[in-house]
């Protein structure tokens, strides 16, 4: 199955130049964190430089594009509320996937866990191990339910006592009507 990629995030159809990378103050700047934020995660392993690390004193790290959608990715989460050890699990997934398998998908959150969404069909919770969730897309439902029905007489309802009540509500009032009647 081929993978779709979002609309203009390569626009003339190739990938960044795997050898080209970006310094640190670039990759601060572009991913919006700090240097205490990317020092911590190369330093930590969460997020490294792939192109060129640091070795020894001078050295400058160079960070591929994908090293720096990653870092954008985290800070995200981070501001979404997971934490970090939460990221980590999540990083650890994308790290295996190629920049334009990751363009093909978007990453959500309730707060405590992360999920993937690569179709209208799957969603994956990254931090139970790939497991499956489920969820319901209301606007598709109201669509299907729009085209369905229209094959299906409707009724109108002429007054207010038309109005079905629920089974309880039904027995109350016929109670009502013997104890008075």
């Amino acid at each position: 199955m081929a993978e779709q990629m979002q609309p203009g995030l390569f626009p003339d159809d190739s990938l960044p130049d795997e050898l080209v990378g970006y310094r640190v103050p670039s990759a601060c700047q572009v991913a919006g964190i700090t240097y205490r934020q990317l020092d911590y995660w190369a330093r930590t392993g969460l997020v490294v430089p792939s192109i060129r690390g640091a070795a020894g004193s001078g050295s400058q790290r160079l960070y591929s594009f994908k090293d720096i959608l990653v870092l954008k990715i985290v800070k995200r989460l981070l501001d979404a509320g997971i934490s970090l050890q939460n990221i980590r699990i999540a990083v650890d997934h994308l790290r295996s996937r190629g920049v334009r398998d990751l363009a093909g998908i978007t990453l959500f959150s309730d707060g405590t866990s992360v999920y993937e969404c690569s179709s209208a069909q799957e969603v994956v919770d990254l931090l139970k191990d790939g497991q499956g969730v489920f969820g319901i897309a209301v606007s598709g439902a109201m669509r299907e339910l729009t085209g369905a029905i229209a094959d299906f007489p409707a009724e109108r309802a002429t007054a207010i006592t038309d109005r079905p009540e629920d089974e309880l509500s039904f027995r109350r009032r016929e109670r009502e009507n013997r104890k008075t009647g």
